[in-house]
């Protein structure tokens, strides 16, 4: 029998998001729980203000219902998902991801909840989130190497050792790596529809590239990602009918640097979250150049609110971007084709 646990997964999990709208958004509303709107930013995204959000608990009950459901089919079938639970690295490496993404949720949701308390476009301190944060982050680290991880992938050399010598530079690196991309996701997350379909197309990546691998339970995530943006695209889509928040933004970024971990290829994300890097660095380049000037190299920071002063709708910047993050993800399916 042929194993179509990943359909599965994502047709729950973009069923269960979607459905979610229905029973979430209006409890959001009944609760004025309204997204307040930066007084820097774009004149005309003042009418977004009070659009629910903390929309992102939808795609959280999306991605850990599907991978429940998907779990007890691929066991019915005998898959390569629910084969893989048996082995304690693959075990680990799956929920040591799911929890991590899972702390991050929880510190956007905290993040979230003050703003929503308070009514401003502040919640936790810069420090409050770096720490909670790193904190996370290193927690997942020790647990990948306690669990085994003792290489990573780098493309046109090969494994690495990463217990010994020059290779303890990774732990580090992937710290910061993990820091960066939680929060270049949630600088992503600006626009309607933005940061949602931009992560459906780095998803449909990994799922593509943990299949070719032969990774079943990392390709599961990776659809369970995949069905969970598709149906807070639905909702999500401009017109806004709800935002995703902290709580999701941040819920995503700890989700691709799983997948990104799960396959053993961290680096990729360098390719496949183009975007995200791409957004992280405008906002980077930004504050360097008007510290060192006194003017703007952008028009305003995050790109995605360039491209919109630029005259570009915000329709238009979501497929140019989405198109941007297809092609990171093409080169990166290509190296592993190819086994650059």
């Amino acid at each position: 029998m042929k194993d179509y646990t990943s359909v599965v997964v994502a047709l729950v999990s973009f069923a269960v998001t979607a459905l979610l709208g229905f029973i979430v958004i209006p409890y959001l509303r009944k609760l004025k729980f309204g997204q307040t709107i930066l007084e820097e930013g774009p004149n005309w995204h003042k009418d977004k203000q009070g659009t629910p959000t903390m929309g992102g608990v939808m795609m959280v009950a999306g991605v850990l219902l599907s991978m429940t459901i998907g779990f007890g089919f691929s066991y019915l079938i005998k898959g390569d998902y629910a084969s893989e639970m048996s082995q304690p690295y693959s075990l680990t490496i799956l929920l040591a991801g799911i929890v991590m993404a899972l702390c991050m949720c929880a510190i956007g949701f905290f993040d979230d909840y003050i703003k929503v308390v308070k009514k401003r476009n502040l919640g936790l301190t810069a420090k409050q989130k770096t720490f909670m944060q790193l904190l996370v982050s290193a927690a997942y680290l020790v647990t990948l190497a306690l669990c085994g991880m003792h290489t990573t992938y780098i493309p046109f050399i090969g494994e690495i050792s990463i217990v010994n010598g020059a290779g303890l530079l990774f732990w580090p690196i992937a710290l910061m790596f993990i820091y960066g991309f939680t929060n270049a996701v949630n600088l992503t997350d600006g626009l309607d529809g933005l940061a949602s379909s931009v992560t459906l197309v780095v998803a449909c990546a990994f799922m593509l590239a943990s299949g070719r691998m032969g990774i079943g339970s990392i390709n599961s995530l990776s659809a369970a990602l995949a069905g969970a943006c598709a149906g807070f695209v639905v909702w999500n889509s401009k017109p806004a009918k709800v935002f995703m928040g902290d709580t999701g933004s941040m819920f995503l970024g700890g989700m691709v640097v799983a997948l990104s971990f799960g396959i053993g290829r961290p680096i990729l994300l360098l390719l496949m979250g183009c975007v995200y890097l791409i957004e992280a660095l405008s906002v980077v380049l930004q504050v360097f150049w008007f510290k060192r000037t006194g003017k703007r190299l952008f028009k305003m920071a995050p790109l995605h609110h360039h491209f919109e002063m630029s005259g570009f709708s915000e329709q238009k910047v979501v497929i140019l971007f989405s198109f941007v993050a297809f092609i990171g993800c093409l080169i990166a399916l290509l190296s592993i084709i190819f086994n650059w």
